[in-house]
């Protein structure tokens, strides 16, 4: 009988150490409403420089950053219940873990998202072209006339046709992932070109009146 009572004993205090830890990595894998931190300030600070958000970045997730991210999703093809998990992380460009790792963590976040964009960009393009595409984003976010991220160039408004269609959701194959690699370890097969074209579809004058230093597959890189 007092085995029995010890094992319930040991029992109980799982169940009491189970419940406390339950929660916390439940908020590491994903913010909702009435998360706090940093990490919301991220999410906030990232709608407000995309137009999706007009309050105070205050680290607090309430009804005014849950609309915004319903919004983000909607625009972007993901379920608009106003929660950030992975796939809205991933979209987003962020990690939503922050401890162990985190810039590791990061780097992963941007190179698939830049893998997205290379995918729905540059399918069929030669795997030059491919990390050209992707070089263009990277040149952009290191030049004071764009935003300072990827997630920030990518999802600018009207920037790119792969965003706007809906192309940036579809899973990227293994060589749109290489390609994107390549470029943030430092490829650039555009030579420092900031735009890119395609003559036979582009539409925008101001586009068109740019010179074309250079042309890798369909793509005309100015």
């Amino acid at each position: 009988m007092k085995k029995i009572r010890n094992l319930f004993s040991i029992l109980m205090v799982l169940a009491f150490l189970l419940s406390a830890l339950l929660p916390g990595l439940a908020l590491a894998e994903s913010l909702r409403y009435g998360s706090r931190g940093a990490k919301v300030k991220e999410i906030q600070n990232k709608l407000k420089s995309w137009g999706y958000y007009k309050g105070s970045v205050d680290g607090i997730f309430g009804s005014g950053t849950q609309s915004a991210v319903k919004a983000f999703q909607k625009r972007n093809g993901l379920t608009a219940d106003g929660i950030v998990g992975s796939k809205t992380a991933a979209a987003m460009g962020i990690k939503l873990t922050s401890s162990g790792g985190s810039s590791t963590g990061s780097s992963s976040g941007d190179l698939y998202l830049l893998a997205r964009l290379v995918h729905g960009e540059a399918r069929g393009e030669p795997y030059k072209g491919k990390v050209a595409v992707a070089a263009v984003v990277l040149n952009r976010v290191k030049s004071s006339s764009f935003p300072s991220t990827i997630a920030g160039v990518i999802y600018q408004s009207g920037a790119f046709d792969a965003v706007s269609d809906g192309q940036i959701n579809l899973a990227p194959d293994q060589e749109s992932i290489n390609a994107a690699r390549d470029a943030m370890n430092g490829w650039d097969p555009s030579n420092g070109c900031l735009y890119y074209y395609n003559p036979r579809t582009a539409t925008s004058r101001w586009m068109l009146s740019r010179p074309v230093l250079l042309k890798i597959g369909e793509h005309a890189f100015c």
